[in-house]
């Protein structure tokens, strides 16, 4: 689509959108004084242009007080999102009331202009409007609690090649920390708080310590060092840590860039954790092994394909028998791993459940899961297991609803 048109088509849209909140707003009303139609409406038109000013600025303007410029895009989007929702039941009933009119202009015992006008339904209207609260009212609280609403989820998962002196054995996995987007040490301080009260015996990190820059973890390297596991915490990259999004040549160039992803691999070093990069290593217990293989980041969705299994699983020991994966992107699973069938559990993050969704024991919906098969959770295919962790951090919208920030425990059993 033409850059020049595009403005007009989503200002057209917007336009579209602001009038039929406006209807619902005025239909509603209709039989309050009208004193009070006049002041509503005013304050629907005044709140109107000042989020989208705000919010426009807002994101044009990030790099200036950006924790109270992401607030103030995430008002913009829960705004969004409200009419969005308002504008469907107006709209079913407009192709209703267009259906009735018609069928009244043709209908021969009628005649025209004596028919009763069919106005928009106030309870429709209504209806609109409350449901329009619900995802508006739902982001905003994302963003002032669900953001940092730190949950522990627990997956038990038995495997019949599991070694005997690991069963019982804690995985604990975070993925997706998006440091750049923390505007205090105090959450991830309260995170990392959480993660040692589980007493994992082995921590993973799926990639994504950053938004794009390495200096955004170098405030919370201490609080991330804090992290405890009685065997080494090991890590991956995801695709944000290649900042792939900056525009470098803008920065300093392709040096620039490299520079910037070996001052990140560094940092994981200042945390403590090993950095695997297309690679494997084994861990011991009572003279019984299994093995860890990490990848870099590889996508299938248009992300870049840095990540090399092959070199991954051929350093890993052929004589073990019980190999687990890192992988930052879930469609690497079916991109790559069924083509081998000793990895029996992968673990991977980068969906973050697209931070907003339904999250019941009885129903998963996210819009990500029209763009990715495994999205968030568990997944079993054959003897192969993923897990999609939802994320510890957030970015573009500073807040999650219904998919919260994840800490997993998975413990490992014997079948």
């Amino acid at each position: 689509m033409s850059r020049t048109v595009f403005p007009f088509i989503f200002f057209a849209l917007v336009a579209v959108g602001e009038w039929y909140g406006f209807q619902a707003v005025r239909t509603a009303l209709q039989h309050a004084a009208p004193g009070t139609r006049r002041l509503f409406s005013v304050l629907y038109w005044v709140v109107t242009v000042v989020v989208w000013v705000m919010g426009f600025w807002a994101l044009r303007n990030r790099h200036e007080h950006p924790s109270f410029k992401s607030y103030l895009g995430g008002v913009l989007l829960a705004m969004i999102a409200a009419k969005i929702v308002i504008i469907i039941p107006l709209l079913l009933e407009d192709v209703v009331r267009v259906a009735r009119w018609a069928f009244q202009a043709g209908s021969r015992s009628t005649t025209p202009g004596t028919g009763p006008a069919i106005s928009r339904s106030e309870f429709v209207s209504k209806l609109a409007l409350v449901l329009g609260a619900i995802p508006f009212v739902s982001l905003i609280w994302g963003m002032a609690k669900g953001g940092t609403d730190y949950t522990v989820k627990r997956v038990t998962l038995r495997f019949p090649n599991l070694p005997a002196s690991f069963d019982g054995f804690k995985v604990l996995q975070i993925s997706d920390l998006h440091t750049g987007s923390f505007h205090s040490k105090e959450p991830l301080q309260r995170a990392v708080k959480i993660i040692n009260e589980q007493n994992a015996d082995l921590v993973f990190m799926t990639g994504d310590l950053v938004n794009n820059y390495a200096t955004e973890v170098e405030e919370h390297i201490d609080t991330l060092a804090g992290i405890k596991s009685q065997n080494p915490i090991y890590s991956i990259l995801g695709n944000h840590d290649y900042a792939d999004y900056v525009n470098w040549m803008e920065e300093g160039g392709l040096a620039a860039k490299q520079a910037n992803l070996a001052r990140i691999k560094q940092n994981h070093a200042k945390i403590g954790w090993e950095l695997l990069l297309d690679e494997a290593r084994t861990l011991e217990r009572n003279g019984e092994k299994i093995s860890i293989l990490g990848v870099q980041n590889w996508g299938a969705r248009g992300f870049a394909q840095y990540g090399k299994l092959d070199k991954a699983h051929a350093a890993a020991d052929p004589t073990v028998p019980f190999k687990i994966l890192l992988s930052h992107d879930p469609s690497h699973w079916d991109g790559q791993v069924h083509e081998y069938p000793d990895i029996d559990l992968t673990l991977s993050g980068h969906t973050h459940g697209m931070q907003f969704g339904v999250n019941l024991p009885f129903l998963k919906w996210s819009p990500v899961q029209y763009a990715y098969k495994q999205w968030a959770g568990l997944y079993q295919r054959g003897k192969q297991y993923l897990y999609v962790n939802a994320g510890l951090g957030f970015i573009g919208y500073h807040g999650r609803v219904g998919f919260l920030p994840e800490i997993t425990v998975l413990e490992l059993r014997r079948a």
